[in-house]
């Protein structure tokens, strides 16, 4: 079994390659997987790990589906889960939160996913791969990884409670509207998923111990339960990884803006951060 850390850097894992034990799951676009991928990794389509149905389409699908979606990538129970993607790492927090809520704790991302991998001109390969098939069952899907609509109904307002909104400054203010209503959850604190980031890094992720001042700064600590979300749960995917790798008491609301804002009983405040 591997021992590897949360986040790990590129070059410790291309010293390190192959690794017996693990499965490199990149969710890249397709394009790009078949242009250049990390050797002996596996290409997933993202889509497959969301349920696709409205008013939310982010939620998990079914178990019977999840389990056939890793069965086909060659999982076991045993495997060290080793992700990446070609946007930071989106998809990445997303994929190791759909591990949590299956009971799959063995995981690792790479820091700034293929961006970075490619910018330190590590080894690639390039055309289809053909993962080989395991059996692997999702027995259940563990309810304490995900915050539902009337959860956060239930806590708005308590001062252990916070609600973080990764999505775009302009979402979240509602001056731009890609929903039935635009605007945030009342008293959520906004920090957007890109933020977490560092560009001149080729997208590895900000120093922890800054992001940690700025975020408690925004009312987001680890003496908090914390709520994370976006639109469809993909940008917030990676705010719940940041929440993981700073210990919060971190969960996603896959149900996310798509699901609050169709609900016509549900609040919603306009304009900038309180």
């Amino acid at each position: 079994m591997a021992d590897l850390s949360l986040l790990i850097e590129p070059e410790d894992l291309a010293a390190q390659l192959p690794l017996p034990g693990t499965l490199i799951i990149d969710q890249s676009k397709q394009e790009h997987f078949l242009k250049h991928h990390i050797p002996g990794a596996v290409w997933l389509d993202f889509k497959r790990l969301q349920a696709g149905t409205a008013p939310a389409p982010g939620k998990l699908p079914s178990a019977e589906q999840l389990s056939s979606v890793f069965s086909e990538l060659g999982l076991t129970p045993d495997t060290h889960v080793i992700c990446c993607d070609d946007e930071g790492g989106g998809w990445d927090g997303r994929l190791i939160w759909v591990l949590d809520s299956i009971g799959h704790t063995q995981y690792s991302v790479i820091n700034g996913g293929m961006t970075a991998w490619l910018d330190a001109g590590l080894p690639v390969e390039a055309g289809e791969v053909t993962p080989t098939p395991s059996a692997y069952t999702v027995t259940q899907i563990l309810p304490q990884f995900t915050a539902t609509k009337d959860e956060i109904l239930a806590h708005l307002g308590e001062p252990g409670f916070a609600v973080w909104d990764a999505r775009g400054p302009l979402e979240y203010t509602g001056e731009k509207v890609v929903a039935q209503r635009g605007g945030h959850i009342p008293g959520a604190a906004h920090f957007e998923w890109t933020d977490g980031m560092d560009k001149s890094r080729a997208l590895r992720m900000r120093d922890l111990n800054d992001l940690k001042a700025e975020l408690k700064s925004l009312g987001l600590d680890s003496g908090k339960q914390i709520v994370t979300h976006c639109h469809t749960h993909h940008r917030s995917g990676y705010t719940y990884l940041i929440g993981k790798l700073l210990g919060f008491d971190i969960r996603g609301y896959a149900g996310s803006w798509s699901e609050w804002n169709s609900d016509p009983d549900t609040p919603v405040t306009t304009g900038p951060q309180a």
